[in-house]
């Protein structure tokens, strides 16, 4: 897997009631031909990030086929799912205001 283009945005909580900073994050990611998810337009991945102090994790994520415009019921496998964590982390501050 290999992360080719992204975005990021903060998502502010106009309550106050939650902890933490949330971040979305859209993935352009390429896949190897052989893998399950291939497809030669590349895939989106959606990403909810949360940042409190030192910790840091995924929420959630989905992949996300833009050219059929659907969401894919597929898992990261851990190592890929380390790689997007670590990805997040070295990005969420590169926030665009939402």
């Amino acid at each position: 897997m290999n992360i080719t283009e992204y975005t990021v945005e903060q998502i502010k909580d106009p309550t106050g009631i939650l902890a933490g900073e949330r971040y979305e994050f859209f993935l352009t990611i390429e896949v190897p031909e052989d893998d399950e998810l291939y497809n030669e337009h590349g895939l989106q991945l959606k990403v909810l990030f949360f940042v409190e102090g030192a910790e840091a994790k995924i929420l959630n994520y989905h992949f996300y086929d833009s050219i059929e415009n659907k969401f894919l019921d597929f898992a990261l496998e851990d190592e890929e799912e380390k790689m997007v964590h670590d990805f997040c982390i070295t990005h969420y501050d590169q926030t665009e205001e939402a």
